[in-house]
């Protein structure tokens, strides 16, 4: 028996019928049951027979080096499936009854049927970690892959990755990569053993938006908590702002800048932007990884920039229009005079910093603090990461829009 078979497993008086699925350990079945929850069963005290075979199967072949091709009609668009791992690319591991990353593109493959008929995909890991252990040395990695797979003639990328740090690792591509197709961005808030799991629907929207002719790096995920509709994130402006809802991810200052209708296959864009083909692809992965991001409180100690003497680079998050207490000016001032860029964001979601209003502000500014205007501290902190190892002037850069983080002036919900 293989995953896909549909099974009907015997343990004692228990009788339990479904797909088997793919199982972390040897020691442990795996069955989808027909009400969309798993069951993980002790191999060693079921008995299992086999009632239909390759109820869900994925014709594919592995190139030995992390890689598979899964075709399917030569007259559709080819697309890239890159997994990262994360809840999407996931499964539980019924040793410890706990969600853990462990399928590759071509398991997702075979866990989303829907994405069969869209495309011919290749499929390729990059990492296979939760997102939360995400590192710039893994986004150095995911860039040169997506690199390769459109030089390789890809006609759009889809990058499978956990939800918690999706913003940070899509605005750090977005900075190193240009692209003249689309890279989507997706994941799930839900495990795919869930029958409220979003995997399905965002990753066929994800595919579906990989195939349009918008060219730049998108965040693709449910706008809403119903199975209708995905919303299409710049991936510099988007930020998850809930812990667990499937309509987690929002355009900061804005509405999405496109969203894929489930139902119809369709996708729209409401703002313009980049065309596929009219951008050359290019690559620039380096990354300065001494960059912190660094968060103000009322009452909090100056000694905690102490630790930042070595630093290349600081995002701070300030109070309201970017402030911090006066005791901190003079010790931010010995950080620039030492050559580290101090960047300012603040902690509002929505509006820019502006340190022309207040006397805190302006004292800041004297002491060499960069206004990074109405850019996401977590997207400010992939750009200074990227502009100190790519720009003669990474200050200036902080405060000029690269990929669409600054936005020209803030007007909500255009």
């Amino acid at each position: 028996m293989n995953p896909g078979d549909r099974v009907r497993v015997e343990r004692g008086s228990v009788e339990n019928e479904g797909v088997l699925m793919p199982s972390t350990t040897a020691d442990h079945l795996v069955v989808k049951l027909p009400g969309g929850y798993n069951v993980g069963i002790d191999r060693g005290d079921a008995a299992v027979e086999v009632l239909e075979r390759d109820v869900y199967d994925v014709e594919g072949t592995d190139d030995g080096e992390g890689g598979s091709t899964i075709e399917f009609d030569d007259d559709l668009p080819t697309v890239s499936l890159i997994s990262t791992g994360g809840t999407i690319a996931s499964t539980v591991d019924y040793r410890t009854g706990a969600v853990t990353a462990q399928f590759d593109a071509e398991d997702v493959l075979r866990a989303v049927p829907d994405l069969a008929g869209r495309a011919n995909y290749r499929g390729r890991v990059v990492a296979n970690i939760l997102s939360e252990n995400m590192t710039p040395a893994v986004w150095q990695d995911l860039a040169e892959a997506v690199h390769e797979e459109i030089e390789a003639g890809a006609d759009g990328v889809v990058v499978m990755h956990g939800t918690d740090t999706m913003q940070y690792t899509a605005s750090a591509l977005a900075f190193m990569l240009d692209t003249p197709v689309p890279v989507v961005f997706t994941g799930s808030q839900r495990s795919a053993d869930r029958p409220s799991s979003d995997n399905v629907m965002n990753a066929v929207c994800a595919v579906e938006a990989a195939t349009s002719d918008r060219a730049e790096v998108l965040v693709c995920m449910h706008e809403s908590s119903s199975d209708d509709v995905c919303a299409l994130h710049r991936a510099t402006r988007v930020r998850k702002n809930h812990t667990s809802r499937r309509d987690a991810f929002e355009t900061v200052g804005a509405k999405p800048i496109g969203r894929v209708d489930y139902d119809t296959e369709t996708v729209s864009f409401r703002r313009d932007g980049p065309e596929r083909g009219e951008t050359d692809l290019d690559l620039s992965p380096a990354l300065e990884t001494s960059v912190e991001l660094l968060k103000f409180t009322p009452g909090m100690n100056p000694a905690a920039l102490d630790h930042l003497d070595d630093a290349a680079g600081v995002v701070v998050e300030g109070t309201g229009l970017g402030h911090v207490a006066m005791d901190w000016i003079d010790r931010i001032e010995e950080l620039v005079a030492d050559g580290t860029v101090v960047a300012m964001t603040s902690q509002c979601l929505e509006g820019r910093v502006c340190d022309r209003v207040y006397d805190t502000g302006r004292d800041l500014l004297d002491a060499g603090v960069v206004e990074a205007g109405d850019t996401l501290p977590e997207t400010a902190t992939a750009k200074l990461m990227w502009t100190l190892a790519n720009r003669d002037d990474p200050a200036a850069a902080m405060g000029e829009s690269l990929v669409g983080e600054l936005q020209p002036r803030s007007v909500p919900w255009t």
